[in-house]
């Protein structure tokens, strides 16, 4: 049996994070990862946005760490190289009726510390004149970025502090010790025993806390798999900011959100499902194309093309209103060591370094 300092399980961009932070404080990581390489579920399967903090209640861990969590995305990318672009994005009302919505989204984003500008319809058609909407709120401080590069530059800067990554490493088994954590790993026998054990397994972080010997079952919340599929435009795209409708019950409303060459792609809508799977089905376009239409009439037929979908580790339901990230420490739970990641997801990819500096905090001792 193996003693090490700390695991993080789950190498998505979120464990990456904390691996670092935790590197940086001079400890040495352990990441397990349960697939062949990092990133492959929701970390590499969303919108590559870096959001504002514009639509989370104040006071929020989702306020809270996405504002502070931008700001140090942007100068990481900045320092590093990372491919990332300032474009700004514009929320739309489209009907008289939706104005109060635009108003609301402003005072909720006032009260995160992030400034919006009301812009009339002649202002947003100025700004891009194949947007259909009566009104709208521009962010300057949205943008975009590769989440790939991003992942890499975490991952080399943990291993380069100490941190080691194995792949093909499903956690299997946990158990509470006086000491630490004992983990098994692909049906095994236990392997290690952790000090510190960060569970960041995304949308699988409630079935690992499940498998904790000792640990109590009503701290676990239930997982709900909201998935997001996208299309993408064919052809060059009309638009130079992202384009955002009034938010829809469960997610932010299909929206315009482009890529570092310029490509179009929209999504992601909400589809609650069972299990995770990632097929797009085509049949989906026509829900698309009514909602893209409604901010942009002149998309032509046949222009949308299935791109691919992600999970949104969600756990709340459908009928249920969204949770916040919960980041639950010994401090929560009792459990020395232990940090739960539940419900990470967006905006946990702007947040993930102010999330990482918040759970290394969580386990200083």
């Amino acid at each position: 049996m193996d003693t090490v300092d700390a695991v993080v399980i789950g190498a998505g961009v979120v464990g990456l994070a904390v691996a670092r932070a935790l590197a940086l404080r001079g400890r040495e990581p352990l990441i397990l990862e349960a697939h062949g390489q990092i990133g492959t579920q929701a970390s590499s399967r969303n919108s590559e946005v870096i959001h504002a903090g514009i639509y989370y209640p104040r006071g929020s861990l989702k306020a809270r760490l996405c504002v502070a969590g931008r700001d140090q995305l942007y100068t990481f990318c900045e320092s590093h190289g990372i491919g990332h672009r300032r474009c700004g994005k514009l929320i739309v009302a489209t009907s008289e009726s939706q104005l109060p919505q635009l108003q609301h989204i402003r005072s909720t984003a006032q009260a995160n510390g992030v400034a919006l500008l009301l812009l009339s319809r002649a202002a947003a058609s100025a700004l891009e004149p194949q947007l259909s909407c009566v009104g709208a709120l521009h962010s300057p401080l949205t943008g975009i970025f590769d989440s790939h590069e991003y992942m890499l530059a975490l991952l080399g800067h943990a291993q380069g502090r100490g941190a080691t990554l194995v792949c093909d490493s499903r956690v299997t088994g946990l158990k509470l010790e006086p000491n630490g954590m004992l983990i098994a790993i692909n049906g095994g026998d236990p392997l290690l025993l952790a000090r510190t054990v960060i569970n960041s397994a995304g949308a699988c972080a409630p079935q690992v806390a499940r498998l904790i010997n000792g640990f109590p079952a009503d701290l676990v919340p239930t997982s709900h798999f909201a998935k997001g599929n996208y299309f993408g435009l064919t052809g060059r795209s009309p638009f130079q900011h992202l384009v955002y409708p009034i938010p829809e019950h469960g997610g932010l409303g299909v929206h315009l959100t482009l890529d570092l060459a310029g490509r179009a792609r929209f999504g992601p809508d909400v589809q609650w499902i069972d299990e995770p799977n990632y097929e797009v089905d085509p049949r989906r376009a026509d829900r698309f194309y009514a909602a893209i239409r409604d901010y942009w009439s002149a998309l032509p037929d046949g222009a949308l093309q299935p791109a691919y979908a992600g999970i949104r580790p969600r756990i709340t339901g459908p009928t249920e209103p969204l949770a916040d990230f919960r980041i639950d420490g010994p401090q929560f739970h009792g459990v020395r060591g232990l940090v739960n990641l539940f419900g990470i997801e967006s905006p946990g990819l702007t947040a993930s370094l102010a999330i990482a500096d918040h759970v290394a905090d969580l386990v200083s001792d």
